[in-house]
């Protein structure tokens, strides 16, 4: 089946939990129709099935985004049952060990920047395909980065290495865009609550050695930020945005 002409199709990547989940439920608040991808399927069984119960309308497809074949499927399911896509929100991303660089084991190397880059890529690439050939052309493509984009966190060179990378991708596919109305924006997240950040309020290692604890924000705020760059029409951009905790330790000495 094809959308409708008045149907939106938006793609949630590692929908299955934290910022991925919870935009996923805005989108669906906001009337999108949600595809929600993730490796776990079972949280995206769930979270379909009460979008369903609620009358909205998502699909969970299972996906891992560092498998060329995988996002493959992924977008050959999408165009297949709804024959556009008009959001691609690139969200899935992974984590290294705190630890000295000469310490890290290269396998955590090659996982962050197999998901956090080349994942992305695949992902953005997918939908720049498919929103190229769809009517009518174009689409928007969102992509996590993180305040580590700017600036490190001790011990974090995979991560640091593979969001500055995301940023790069984000400004060449807005460039590239153009010609296809295509937009591309980047929204650079600082210590929003989830599962995997808790951690943080318990104390995290800071700049000068000391280990403190840190603000936290709800990530419902993030889930606000990328449902109004999901809202703008295609001639309006937010191309970068930064949303944060108000009183971490980003700007200034911390």
């Amino acid at each position: 089946m094809n959308a409708s002409s008045s149907q939106k199709i938006a793609l949630v990547t590692g929908a299955g939990s934290g910022v991925g989940r919870v935009t996923a439920l805005g989108l669906l608040n906001d009337g999108w129709t949600v595809v929600l991808a993730g490796r776990r399927a079972d949280p995206l069984h769930t979270l379909a099935a009460d979008a369903t119960a609620r009358g909205q309308t998502a699909v969970a497809v299972p996906a891992d985004v560092t498998d060329p074949a995988s996002v493959q499927a992924l977008f050959d399911t999408i165009e297949q049952r709804f024959g556009r896509l008009d959001l691609l929100f690139n969200n899935a991303g992974v984590n290294a060990p705190a630890v000295p660089m000469d310490e890290l084991p290269l396998d955590k190397w090659f996982s962050v920047i197999n998901t956090n880059v080349t994942g992305v890529f695949l992902c953005a690439r997918a939908a720049f395909g498919l929103m190229r050939r769809q009517t009518p052309q174009g689409g928007r493509i969102i992509n996590n980065g993180s305040i580590s984009a700017h600036t490190p966190r001790p011990y974090t060179a995979p991560y640091t290495a593979s969001k500055h990378a995301v940023t790069g991708l984000t400004k060449a596919l807005s460039l590239d865009g153009r010609a296809f109305n295509i937009v591309a924006s980047q929204i650079d997240i600082g210590n929003a609550l989830t599962e995997l950040s808790e951690r943080m309020t318990r104390g995290v290692l800071q700049a000068n050695g000391t280990t403190a604890p840190e603000p936290m924000m709800d990530a419902t705020h993030v889930a606000n930020a990328v449902r109004h760059m999901a809202a703008l029409p295609l001639d309006a951009n937010v191309l970068t945005m930064t949303i944060m905790a108000s009183a971490m330790p980003f700007t200034g000495r911390g």
